[in-house]
């Protein structure tokens, strides 16, 4: 039960905090901190079940408007110190990251009278590594020892590169810089970054000979002292595929908080699946094994490196025979599809591999076992070398390779989880008949010239993965957003994220008057978007007579291609009032669109999915939303796919049970576009006729807020 103390503290903070910003208390945001304070304060320490997370999660959809993040951290800051927790605050976006370091928590710190620290925490890929960046200068005219991931990606290294690299060793030995790659003063391409960036394969942490310049870990030791961690879902996962506690604080010792709570699945579903390229891989094999003769010589007599890598020969030499075997099998698997010029992928049905790739994924499962049990056994003799005061070979050169090792371990070990998904047969890993099979499938990939596969292997539901990795293991956890539930139920999310069944589940409502603030209309002249062609030029003629020239509409499209068509298909006057994205960046755009309005004229935003979700235009920024079709998804992506074929092997409707939610879903997502503040007025036009002719409509239709409707009147 949650102590009177722990309450107490919490209302004191909430009634301080209002006082201090002005603000009167919200009923949603006063049902928010209950929800939490229960759940998170029913947590028992002494109780072997309560530890495991069981019971301790809670699962809320907080209206645009609630004030959720006050309300979480209100209820969980004093809680999680009174347990002795961390706690870990996750976005999915680095903009409602940067919101809550910057603002919410010092606001909250400063109005509630809460004593408490916090630090935001990035994965290794955000810093540099001062020791690959001296390397790399150093290494400028011969050729490098490793290679990236695919050869294709990896462009040279040019002048002006060179001169950037140079510019960050100023920066850093003048304190202007703290080698965060988010605070560099100017944009850096991937490529550029990714050479000097590492990963927890290739850092030798404390054995550095850079330790107590390294950016990583001086931003580590921060976290590691204060009560509230800042995070993304990305960063979250990542640690919880290695174990727990490898970068965050272990799950046991964690209460997590999950803002933007409905990317997590799809997140999940991300690191935890794997992907190899089989022509890229032999290619790699062979550097490495040229590289050997290099390698033996400069860190010969470390250990019993030389035994090691006196292995490495045969073994390579086994899995490249193997690896060279499957390109024409793949070939043949999927020349017949691959060949109509029409479709890039090939999906195994229901999972199932062949029987000759299953054969041919155990030997190459085998072989990648052998391989990076060796690496794995160098990368361990380099790092006690390096700890050895009396060992004879340079540390510098051991500094160096031990991260080109490092990241050979980490591609053999990600070709050894591709290899051993295709070696598996669903079920033989302790699943149960109710459980989906995974999604496997080839990718062609056109090098210019050259074609290779890649083979990709993952969960169509992040369910189980979450349940084992997280939710068990958590001593508690909020997940929260606007958007959680579909068709006003929570079974999409629990379905695809596995949280308990005996999650608290609740919706918080808006404060928003929905009625009074918006009109959602279906024009009667709306067709049927079922048909492509006609839907597009029913837009053309639509769109001019709907929108005010004066105002700022947003208009959501499904896809690139009808969105060109039907910007291309109005009058000129409109087009020089319309923005589209994709031709600048986002945040160019946005900002575009606010000077039109600022200016007093109008302005038209043509998006895709991602305008969506996450865009903010308060007031006269948006006072028009349309959305131009059912957003339901065109079940091409192989997951999707997988998922659907399951479900409809089980005897179920995928229709039903997974495109309408997921439409349901995006389509709030879309309407909440117009109401920002409680402000706020606006009209939503569907074009669509879907939506009231078809019997899944009313169905869309009740799990939007109550908007006031107007329909065409021939349609029930």
């Amino acid at each position: 039960m949650l102590s009177d103390d722990l309450k107490q503290t919490i209302q004191q903070a909430y009634s301080r905090f209002l006082e201090a910003r002005g603000l009167k208390p919200r009923y949603g945001q006063k049902l928010m901190i209950a929800e939490i304070a229960k759940t998170l304060g029913a947590i028992d320490l002494d109780d072997e079940e309560r530890r495991s997370g069981q019971g301790h999660v809670c699962v809320v959809e907080a209206g645009t408007g609630t004030g959720k993040t006050v309300a979480y951290l209100l209820a969980a800051i004093p809680i999680a110190k009174a347990l002795g927790k961390k706690l870990v605050i996750s976005t999915a976006t680095v903009a409602l990251q940067e919101q809550i370091v910057n603002k919410d928590l010092p606001d909250l710190r400063a109005g509630s009278g809460l004593q408490f620290s916090f630090a935001l925490a990035k994965g290794r890929g955000r810093y540099l590594c001062l020791s690959k960046l001296e390397q790399l200068l150093m290494e400028q005219g011969s050729a490098p020892r490793t290679r990236p991931l695919y050869e294709d990606e990896y462009p040279a290294v040019d002048e002006q590169a060179v001169k950037i690299y140079n510019s960050m060793i100023e920066a850093l030995a003048g304190n202007r810089w703290d080698g965060d790659r988010d605070n560099w003063p100017q944009a850096l391409e991937n490529d550029l970054w990714s050479r000097v960036t590492t990963d927890h394969r290739q850092c030798t942490g404390r054995r550095c000979s850079n330790v107590s310049a390294c950016s990583f870990l001086r931003a580590r030791d921060n976290i590691d002292v204060v009560d509230c961690i800042v995070t993304n879902h990305d960063l979250v996962l990542a640690d919880l595929a290695l174990g727990g506690g490898a970068i965050l604080s272990h799950p046991a010792d964690t209460i997590y908080i999950f803002d933007e709570g409905h990317h997590l699945p799809d997140k999940a579903l991300g690191h935890f699946s794997h992907h190899s390229r089989v022509q890229a891989t032999a290619k790699w094999l062979e550097q490495c094994k040229k590289s050997l003769e290099s390698m033996s010589g400069q860190v010969s007599g470390a250990g019993n490196v030389d035994y090691f890598v006196g292995k490495l020969p045969a073994v390579i030499e086994t899995v490249k025979y193997a690896a060279d075997q499957v390109f024409p099998l793949l070939e043949r698997l999927s020349g017949n599809v691959l060949s109509s010029g029409q479709i890039q992928r090939y999906r195994f049905e229901k999972g199932v591999v062949p029987e000759a790739l299953f054969e041919m994924a155990g030997e190459l499962k085998l072989g990648f076992e052998r391989l990076a049990d060796v690496f794995k056994k160098i990368v361990d003799e380099l790092g006690e070398a390096m700890e050895d005061g009396h060992c004879k070979v340079p540390k510098a050169d051991l500094e160096n390779w031990y991260p080109t090792v490092g990241g050979w371990l980490a591609r053999a070990e990600a070709n050894l989880e591709l290899w051993a998904s295709y070696a598996t047969r669903d079920g033989d890993e302790g699943e149960s008949d109710c459980d989906p099979p995974k999604a496997r499938w080839i990718t062609l990939v056109d090098l210019g010239g050259s074609i290779d596969f890649e083979l990709c292997s993952s969960p169509v539901l992040a369910a189980r993965t979450l349940d084992y990795s997280l939710w068990r293991n958590c001593c508690g956890a909020v997940v929260t957003s606007a958007t959680l539930t579909a068709l006003g139920s929570f079974d999409r999310f629990q379905m695809r994220s596995g949280t308990p069944d005996d999650s608290r589940y609740q919706v918080v409502p808006s404060p928003f008057d929905y009625a009074a603030a918006a009109v959602l209309q279906v024009p009667g002249e709306a067709c049927d978007a079922g048909d492509a062609q006609a839907h597009t030029q029913s837009l053309v003629t639509l769109l001019p007579r709907l929108l005010c020239a004066d105002e700022a509409s947003l208009v959501l499209f499904s896809s690139r291609r009808q969105m060109l068509d039907v910007f291309e298909g109005l009058p000129m006057s409109w087009r020089e009032k319309t923005l589209l994205q994709g031709e600048r960046s986002k945040q160019e755009t946005i900002r575009e669109h606010r000077q039109r309005i600022d200016a007093g004229d109008g302005s038209v935003l043509f998006g895709l999915a991602s305008f969506a979700e996450g865009l903010d235009l308060p007031g006269n920024y948006c006072r028009h939303v349309v959305v131009a079709k059912l957003p339901f998804t065109v079940p091409d992506d192989p997951v999707d796919a997988a998922l659907a074929e399951w479900i409809e092997a089980r005897g179920g409707n995928a229709f039903m049970e997974i495109s309408v939610p997921d439409a349901a879903l995006k389509l709030v997502q879309a309407c909440g576009r117009l109401l920002r503040t409680e402000s706020d007025r606006g009209l939503i036009s569907l074009m669509d006729r879907r939506i009231v002719t078809r019997r899944y409509g009313r169905a869309i239709l009740n799990s939007l807020p109550p908007f006031r409707l107007q329909l065409p009147t021939s349609c029930p």
